[in-house]
C-alpha cells in the first residue's frame, strides 16, 4: 500500500536515493512546488510532502504546505517512518499531555476524564500495564463505556482510510496510568482488525507487537 512521497526543500534531490532505498515512491518537486502540489491536490493524489532544509519563502510551497521538515541528515528516519509496508499497521500509543501531543496521530483520545490512579498512594508507582492500576481504570463505567465506542468507530473507519498507518493516540496528564491502560486494552481488542498489525506503544513499555 506505498503512497507517493513528494520531496521538496533546497537539499531535496540530496536525499532522494535515501527514500527510493526504503522502497518509496518519490517525486522532488522543481524549487518550492507550489504549481506542482496544487496540480497533485486538483488530481485527487495521496502523498506524504516532505521538506528537506530552509524554509523556501513560498506561499503554498513545500515548507508551509508540509507534513514534516526535516534536515537532511534526519533523512533515514523519515524514509522508515514513510515506507511501504506489507500489511497496514494500527498504532495504539499511549502519551502524556504534558509533553505535548503526538504530531501523526489519526484519532486522538482524551482520557483524563476518568479518575486517576496517581492520587492513590499504592497505585502511583505503578504504570497502567500493572494489574492494579489496570482495574482501577478499567472497572470505571466511564472506561467501558469509551472502550466499547472506541473499537466500534475504529473497526469501522479504519479499513476507509486506504493507508498503511494509522495512530489511535490516547493521552492523559503524565502519560503513565489512565492512557497506558486504555490504550493497552483497546490494542487487545483490535488485535483482530482484519487486514491490519495492531502495536501497542506505551511510555512504560515502547513498542510491543
Amino acid at each position: 500500500m506505498a503512497r507517493l512521497v513528494v520531496l521538496g526543500g533546497p537539499d531535496a534531490t540530496a536525499v532522494e536515493p535515501v527514500f527510493r532505498e526504503a522502497g518509496c515512491e518519490v517525486e522532488v518537486l522543481d524549487g518550492a512546488g507550489s504549481q506542482r502540489l496544487r496540480a497533485l491536490d486538483r488530481a485527487g493524489v495521496r502523498y506524504h510532502l516532505v521538506h528537506v532544509g530552509p524554509d523556501d519563502g513560498e506561499a503554498g510551497g513545500s515548507f508551509e504546505r508540509a507534513h514534516e521538515r526535516i534536515l537532511a541528515g534526519e533523512a533515514a528516519a523519515a524514509a522508515e517512518r514513510v515506507r511501504p509496508l506489507a500489511r497496514p499497521r494500527l498504532r495504539v500509543l499511549a502519551f502524556a499531555y504534558k509533553a505535548g501531543t503526538p504530531a501523526d496521530a489519526t484519532w486522538l483520545v482524551d482520557v483524563r476524564f476518568l479518575d486517576n490512579p496517581y492520587w492513590v498512594p499504592g497505585l502511583r508507582p505503578l504504570t497502567g500495564l500493572d494489574q492494579p492500576v489496570r482495574r482501577y481504570v478499567l472497572d470505571q463505567p466511564a472506561a467501558g463505556e469509551l472502550l466499547d465506542r472506541l473499537e466500534s468507530d475504529v473497526r469501522w473507519a479504519a479499513p476507509l482510510y486506504g493507508r498503511d498507518r494509522l495512530t489511535l493516540a490516547v493521552g492523559c496528564t503524565g502519560g503513565r496510568h489512565r492512557s497506558v491502560a486504555i490504550a493497552a486494552e483497546l490494542a487487545r481488542r483490535l488485535q483482530d482488525l482484519e487486514g491490519f498489525d495492531v502495536l501497542l506503544e506505551t511510555p512504560a513499555s515502547g513498542p510491543v507487537e
